[in-house]
């Protein structure tokens, strides 16, 4: 099993298909790491309060860019609130907080990243597009919230 997700982690490292520049993004965060360099451009495409696009560019270490397309994969299609929750679960497998493993289920290949832990230096690596997506997420509410009041809502 540990050599699956090993080959799922490299697959997405080297070949990414979600690396590209997505055409009328409505939202886009740059993720970065000090730590090593890492950095992301993440953006989102929304169809109302469903995701409908996620696509990113940037440069890093095969963890950060094998998880920021592994969670394009496993949050494409989802509503925010869908998203919001497996980008907790995700957050909290990481630090060895969630094990339930029905929870552990919705993470898709995310659940790859589960022995990340083990190495504490890859653990902002693996973290960097989970916590930039929420961040996003975070703006379109704000902004959704925005829009609401000032149309009597």
């Amino acid at each position: 099993m540990e050599d699956i997700y090993n080959d799922l982690i490299m697959e997405h490292s080297m070949n990414s298909y979600n690396k590209k520049k997505l055409e009328k993004a409505d939202y886009e965060e740059i993720g970065h790491n000090p730590n090593c360099g890492d950095e992301i451009t993440l953006e989102i495409k929304l169809d109302g309060d469903r995701i409908e696009d996620m696509a990113f560019l940037g440069h890093g270490c095969a963890i950060s860019q094998a998880s920021t397309s592994i969670m394009i994969d496993t949050l494409k299609g989802k509503t925010i609130k869908e998203a919001e929750s497996i980008i907790k679960i995700f957050l909290t497998m990481i630090k060895r907080e969630e094990t339930d493993e029905e929870s552990l289920k919705k993470l898709e290949d995310a659940i790859a990243f589960k022995n990340i832990a083990n190495m504490p230096a890859r653990v902002k690596c693996a973290c960097l597009a989970w916590h930039t997506v929420e961040d996003i997420l975070q703006k379109s509410e704000s902004k959704a919230k925005v829009k609401g009041e000032g149309c009597g809502e």
